[in-house]
């Protein structure tokens, strides 16, 4: 995946911009193995999802029942700033990381970017929605560790809205 110009520069987050994603989901998950670097794992989830106050807050509550995993997706429009931050938790630990993901929408894809440190390492995680329709979206993360020049996709969601 090649390096994009980060939307939160181009075009203000507005509320509603997480509307497409109200309703109930089938998932289809892949992710690449940590101890296999070039092996995929495939499995099922689902979702509910709801906007609230007026299209400002997304709630997002996720389910693998195969691995009896839960956990919640909150995403917060930031007014002031004009960009969404998206939170996560993951329902064992019960703890919301802070701070929330800063990103946007521009032209139907929404694109969230995270920087870390590890000793002199900086890592870039990136977080993308796209291929919105009104039954269909995906969610694909990626990493760079050259500054956004080169990015490695490790998971991606398929969703498929639930009639």
């Amino acid at each position: 995946m090649s390096n994009t110009t980060e939307p939160s520069k181009i075009t203000p987050a507005q509320a509603g911009d997480f509307d497409f994603l109200s309703g109930h989901w089938k998932i289809q998950h892949r992710q690449l193995k940590s101890s296999q670097p070039e092996v995929w794992d495939s499995f099922e989830g689902e979702a509910s999802c709801w906007s609230i106050l007026k299209g400002t807050v997304s709630i997002e509550e996720l389910r693998i029942p195969a691995r009896d995993f839960s956990g919640m997706g909150l995403r917060i429009l930031n007014q002031e700033k004009q960009v969404w931050s998206d939170f996560w938790m993951n329902a064992k630990r019960g703890i919301l990381m802070t701070p929330g993901v800063e990103g946007c929408f521009h032209e139907g894809r929404g694109v969230f970017i995270e920087e870390s440190q590890d000793g002199e390492q900086t890592t870039q995680v990136r977080g993308v929605w796209d291929n919105i329709t009104a039954t269909t979206c995906r969610w694909q993360q990626a990493s760079s560790n050259d500054g956004g020049e080169t990015w490695q996709t490790n998971w991606v969601m398929d969703w498929v809205r639930v009639a």
